[in-house]
């Protein structure tokens, strides 16, 4: 699987991590796309302590990331980045599969 987490990306997870408590010694980055808003698929960014069967388990900017089967057909190829310029704060998706977004950029289409 191919996905990419920029440095920036990164190093907000990590920071999040810390002001929720999460130890990343024993948490994993769950990145999932789900059924949701305006355009029909959305992403979810979350915590997760296990590895299911059937997950993708890879290591990226030093994170212990797992995506499911499903997810991952949708995510090939996406870049996770973090910004907090004039565009607006928070984790973007950058996903060449997507053929449409919505004007918020929350959801994506294929």
């Amino acid at each position: 699987m191919t996905l990419k987490i920029t440095h920036r990306a990164g190093q907000q997870i990590r920071a999040v991590a810390h002001q929720e408590n999460v130890d990343l010694d024993h948490a994993h980055v769950r990145l999932a796309v789900i059924q949701g808003g305006c355009s029909g698929l959305t992403y979810d960014l979350g915590w997760d302590t296990e590895i299911r069967e059937g997950d993708v388990h890879i290591e990226l900017d030093g994170l212990s990331v797992i995506v499911d089967r499903r997810s991952g057909l949708y995510l090939e190829g996406t870049e996770l980045d973090f910004t907090d310029g004039l565009e607006g704060k928070g984790f973007h998706f950058s996903n060449p599969q997507a053929s449409r977004t919505c004007a918020c950029g929350e959801s994506f289409g294929l």
